[in-house]
């Protein structure tokens, strides 16, 4: 089995700016299971995992931002948590602090990994629906 060749790609659009055109959000995340919840947390403890993804701004327009995301650990809610505790909720994510009206936006765009069998490398990709706010970056999406 070879490593690393398990990938998903994501785009989505937030409100506001992330700080640097490209980066990485490290945390450390706490699930909570009554609420369905998760936050971030500074304070190591049990159940507490980190979790990490990188980013590039692809395009800021007004308040908006349209962002590529690599998950490098899946934890749940992950992208919603770590983007909505810097202030960048995402697009229509009322569970984190967005009060929009539609889908969130948020969709798995790339998807790779090895066939277990014949050993090809796998590699799906699918752009996002063509719906507000997604059209928005048409151009980007292309």
């Amino acid at each position: 089995e070879r490593e690393g060749t398990f990938g998903r790609d994501y785009l989505a659009v937030c409100h506001g700016a992330p700080p640097s055109p490209a980066g990485t959000m490290r945390d450390l995340l706490r699930r909570d299971k009554a609420e369905r919840k998760t936050y971030v947390t500074h304070t190591p403890a049990k159940g507490v995992q980190e979790a990490v993804l990188d980013y590039v701004n692809l395009r800021t327009l007004r308040d908006l931002s349209l962002v590529q995301i690599r998950l490098r650990t899946g934890r749940t809610h992950q992208i919603r948590c770590q983007f909505a505790s810097r202030g960048l909720p995402l697009w229509g994510d009322r569970k984190y602090g967005d009060g929009e009206d539609g889908p969130i936006a948020l969709w798995s765009t790339r998807l790779r990994f090895c066939h277990p069998v014949s050993g090809e490398d796998m590699d799906f990709t699918l752009p996002p629906p063509g719906i507000t706010p997604w059209t928005l970056f048409a151009g980007e999406l292309r």
